[in-house]
């Protein structure tokens, strides 16, 4: 993790929390409010917000679920008597919330858990990524198969290995011979 937001209405407060960043090796910015930390995340991205309750525009377990769904580590700082209510609301969005008053311990232990969260949902969010691809390589192929059956009157196998052939004798993938196939009856208008 190499940056962090830090949300506080007290200036005092992101002070510290941001020296306390500072010593696990973030770089970080403050934001005085709600309103402020939204701007800054969609202008930026950050590996971590730390957001320490109340703020002066709203409490804060909304700023963290929202947060949460930008693929970032949440650390919300709330008084201890209201923990597990709020622990309750923002669990299920991945957002770790600790006690006021925070010990350095806590807070170095908690970021961790957070690197390790980040580190896990960007892996997950990676294979998601290959497998939408793979399903689309799959779809544009079935495509190219299917128009092969219907204009060149080629059974299933024949198209299948038509595709598989043609890749390989011209070291292309089987998404560009499929791609090329579909442009072929896309520019011929039976497509």
């Amino acid at each position: 993790m190499d940056s962090a937001l830090i949300v506080s209405g007290s200036e005092k407060s992101r002070a510290a929390l941001a020296d306390l960043a500072r010593l696990s090796g973030l770089t970080s910015q403050g934001a005085g409010s709600g309103s402020d930390a939204r701007r800054l995340l969609a202008e930026h991205f950050y590996d971590l917000v730390i957001i320490n309750t109340p703020l002066p525009d709203e409490y804060g377990t909304e700023l963290a679920i929202t947060a949460s769904d930008s693929f970032c580590g949440v650390m919300l700082i709330v008084k201890s008597e209201n923990a597990d209510e709020v622990s309750d609301k923002v669990e299920n969005y991945g957002v770790f919330v600790v006690e006021k008053p925070i010990s350095r311990q806590i807070f170095f232990r908690t970021i961790r858990m957070a690197g390790v969260q980040l580190g896990r949902m960007r892996g997950l969010q990676k294979e998601n990524l290959k497998l939408k691809n793979k399903i689309e390589e799959i779809r544009l192929v079935d495509r190219a198969k299917c128009l092969l059956i219907q204009f060149e009157e080629m059974t299933e196998p024949e198209a299948h290995r038509y595709i598989e052939k043609r890749a390989m004798d011209q070291r292309l993938s089987r998404l560009q011979v499929a791609q090329e196939i579909l442009r072929t009856y896309e520019e011929q208008g039976n497509c």
